[in-house]
């Protein structure tokens, strides 16, 4: 999955786990984010989570990752591409 942004644009991203979970839920979710980006805020339900990114450079690409542990001791990542695009 890729997302395109703009580097001056602040903007939410959620992982929809629901499918994956199968009834269980997410008890902690940790966002891996590369330099170059800005984490501004994060959140989880029981089977979603979301970051809030900012930043990045025109012309650059970066991968973000969603690691979960869930209820039942589960752990997985999602990631993502985020291209930074001037716009």
């Amino acid at each position: 999955m890729t997302f395109t942004k703009d580097p001056h644009a602040v903007l939410d991203y959620t992982v929809d786990w629901n499918r994956w979970l199968v009834g269980d839920t997410i008890a902690t979710s940790t966002w891996l984010v590369p330099a170059g980006l800005t984490k501004q805020a994060e959140s989880k339900s029981n089977t979603a989570a979301t970051v809030w990114l900012s930043g990045g450079t025109a012309g650059q690409s970066y991968t973000v990752t969603n690691r979960i542990t869930s209820a039942a001791g589960r752990t997985e990542d999602r990631s993502f591409t985020m291209r930074v695009e001037e716009r």
